[in-house]
């Protein structure tokens, strides 16, 4: 940059026949700034590099006095985003400079708020000029009209843009073709002229076509991690396929031939692509995987799922419901504990029934609560009441009287009297071989 500044101002020096510098006109100071957007509208648009060398060679040709060169790779669709823009606007306004050196006044402004800003610094008498290539704008009503008029073409031509995209996205949807890379189990390749064909990845599709079958006859995401992982099915970039993208895989419409464009929009098309399974094994797999109506709020507890981790690998412990049918038809409820497996989905650690769990916490009742001042004072009020109980009948310390109330509420507590003294216990432990162990 230092090179662009010091050629323009070569021309500085008084040529043969020219009167000197003091007795030309007031010089305005400059500075060049050239800018290029990363995105996708503007990868036409002239280099910075190329800005520079032109713009370098007009303020030579002209007798221009560049004192400062700004660049910046930046978008200029939204106001007050651009870094170096917003930098050289301050500098103005300090009197570093008093003009503008660009190559198209887009490359100032493509908004309404940027435009603004440079009219009120011409307003305000802080910015003399504005050159670029084939324009000039000095501080004149006709000027800046046109300065403005020339922007906010820039603006249009940004927003008719958007429109014509949008417009064509929708034009290949209604033509079957979906607008971006089709999911695992396809390729694109390119046909004839620009328009490009989604083919069957044939390595690939045969396990998606399992995939589902196997989704739909009951097996578990897990399952089929597993299976996927034995016949060392990866992604197209070589990457193991994990649970989520096994889940994302099998409610993805597109397989078998609608797809919805955007996501979400609730607009769907019909596919030109070959499906890989039929829509009824797809209705099939998503009842398989609906996520039964959870019952209502309280109906299910599980006290320790928030308390105990597993010793083997660290994950959360979880609480499960079993159900017995006796011979004369009714039902007997079973609770268990197990690793939630969200570490280690081949953790050894076995279940645990949850009076099995009562058991062992009951041989640490006289660590599980050490402080009664710092619990919650519903908690609190109760251990009080069950200690002025049981002084008439038992002489016992205060120790002694909180270590029975847990022991009583482990054994006979309601849910909610369970639930609320767990998560009140200032001890960490572990659930390791059906036993309890300290962390």
């Amino acid at each position: 940059m230092k090179d662009v500044v010091e050629s323009a101002n070569a021309a500085q020096q008084p040529q043969p026949g020219q009167a000197p510098q003091a007795e030309q006109a007031e010089q305005i100071k400059y500075c060049l700034y050239a800018r290029k957007s990363s995105e996708q509208d503007e990868r036409q648009a002239m280099s910075i590099d190329s800005q520079l060398k032109e713009m370098a060679d007009l303020a030579l040709a002209k007798g221009l006095e560049v004192v400062k060169v700004k660049q910046e790779s930046h978008s200029a669709k939204l106001s007050a985003q651009r870094p170096v823009f917003m930098e050289m606007l301050e500098e103005i306004r300090s009197g570093e400079y008093n003009g503008i050196l660009t190559w198209a006044p887009d490359r100032l402004s493509r908004n309404a708020g940027d435009l603004g800003s440079l009219v009120d610094l011409m307003d305000a008498k802080m910015l003399a000029h504005i050159k670029t290539h084939s324009q000039e704008f000095s501080n004149n009503p006709n000027e800046k009209f046109l300065l403005m008029i020339l922007c906010s073409q820039a603006k249009l031509e940004n927003d008719n843009r958007a429109i014509n995209v949008k417009r064509g996205i929708r034009a290949k949807c209604e033509m079957g073709w979906r607008p971006c890379m089709p999911p695992l189990g396809y390729f694109t390749r390119a046909a004839t002229g620009k328009e490009r064909d989604v083919i069957i990845d044939e390595e690939r599709a045969p396990y998606i076509r399992k995939m589902f079958e196997m989704s739909a006859s009951g097996k578990s995401g897990r399952h089929i991690m597993s299976w996927l992982e034995q016949n060392n099915v990866k992604t197209r970039s070589g990457k193991k396929i994990h649970l989520s993208a096994i889940y994302k895989i099998l409610g993805n419409t597109f397989y078998y031939g609608d797809f919805e464009y955007p996501a979400g929009s609730g607009q769907w098309y019909k596919g030109k692509h070959e499906p890989l399974i039929t829509k009824e094994i797809f209705i099939k797999v998503q009842d398989q995987l609906r996520v039964p109506t959870k019952p209502k709020w309280g109906a299910k507890e599980f006290p320790y799922k928030r308390f105990l981790k597993c010793y083997s690998c660290g994950a959360n412990v979880v609480g499960e419901e079993k159900f017995k049918t006796r011979k004369d038809g009714s039902k007997n409820r079973f609770v268990y504990y197990h690793c939630s497996r969200q570490v280690d989905h081949d953790c050894k650690e076995p279940f645990v029934r949850d009076k099995a769990i009562t058991s062992e916490l009951i041989k640490f009742c006289d660590e599980l609560i050490t402080d009664v001042t710092i619990l919650e004072p519903g908690l609190k009020d109760a251990i009080d009441k069950y200690t002025k109980m049981m002084k008439s009948t038992y002489k016992a310390t205060k120790v002694d009287m909180v270590a029975g109330y847990v022991k009583y509420v482990l054994n006979e507590g309601s849910q909610f009297e369970k639930t609320r003294l767990i998560r009140n216990l200032d001890i960490k432990l572990a659930l390791h071989d059906k036993k309890l162990v300290k962390i």
